[in-house]
């Protein structure tokens, strides 16, 4: 994002555009059929190709000043991001999209949680009520339906590897949140996601799956995974959150489970349940919780 964006663009258009970006995830994981740590691999080697120029170009001097305690940071972070993409993106060949973007959306209760246990962080009546409210939707939805939809598979599986997703997404961000306060954007992102690719050219191996040899389609759809997703959601995120409170952003991140749910039923006919619909719904409610709770603390701290 340059000067002139900056001026031109607003921020709450632009979040719009990431939330909406990062909607069409799940619906492009669905419509694949590369093995999901392919399909994993591709989206992040492709995202960092796109990063990499502008953070070799305008922030060249980063990468020498990166010490050795940040690099090892940005490599676990690197490694827990292939973790929750692999998890994620797996799931969604064994549960509906309503609930395994939802359960994938919780992640801002893992932050807490591991915030307090291995940062210290106090934890407030307010966050520990809205953890509490979250898991309980959570649970519910591992313990319901796939929302109706034609898959086969255990529900139960994918909702697990879901879970796993939030988790590691969390590992991933509560990584890097210290090094991101020195590091710019685009150099941090770059070495995340070639360490992240690395790890999931690994699995992809151990796995037994080919690398290349896929027809043009999905090519096409690993492509609009990095641009998409990738770029457009994540990055573009990434700039809103320097125009706008944080806890506009937190909150808006809410709307990407309804957003692929909706898009699910118009382009899967995929149709959630009671069971679904109505965990989802607890799930948000304690998401929301637990991250304005957050955001005022740190508001309030400022």
């Amino acid at each position: 994002m340059d000067v002139r964006a900056d001026r031109d663009l607003s921020p709450v258009a632009a979040l719009a555009i990431a939330v909406v970006a990062t909607s069409t995830s799940a619906i492009l994981v669905r419509w694949s059929v590369a093995p999901s740590s392919v399909a994993a691999l591709y989206r992040v080697l492709f995202t960092a190709v796109l990063v990499a120029p502008v953070a070799a170009t305008r922030h060249r001097g980063a990468f020498a000043r990166l010490s050795v305690r940040d690099l090892a940071g940005a490599v676990v972070a690197g490694v827990a991001l292939a973790v929750h993409f692999a998890a994620w993106f797996e799931s969604l060949a064994h549960t509906s999209v309503a609930a395994s973007v939802t359960l994938v959306q919780s992640q801002p209760v893992f932050v807490a949680l591991g915030a307090w246990l291995v940062l210290g962080e106090r934890l407030t009546r307010a966050t520990a009520a809205g953890i509490a409210v979250a898991l309980a939707g959570a649970t519910a939805m591992s313990l319901g339906d796939a929302g109706g939809s034609a898959l086969t598979g255990t529900t139960t599986y994918g909702n697990a590897l879901a879970v796993l997703g939030a988790v590691t997404v969390a590992g991933y961000m509560l990584a890097g949140r210290s090094i991101r306060q020195r590091v710019p954007l685009f150099p941090y992102v770059t070495v995340v996601y070639g360490v992240c690719a690395v790890a999931l050219f690994v699995l992809v191996g151990v796995q037994g799956h080919a690398y290349v040899g896929y027809p043009p389609r999905e090519w096409a759809l690993f492509l609009a995974l990095a641009v998409g997703p990738g770029l457009l959601g994540h990055t573009v995120s990434n700039w809103a959150l320097a125009h706008l409170e944080s806890v506009v952003v937190s909150v808006a991140w809410l709307g990407e489970p309804v957003g692929a749910t909706l898009l699910a039923l118009v382009l899967l006919g995929e149709v959630p349940g009671p069971v679904t619909v109505g965990g989802g719904l607890v799930v948000i409610a304690g998401v929301a919780v637990t991250t304005l709770e957050r955001d005022r603390r740190v508001d309030t701290t400022d």
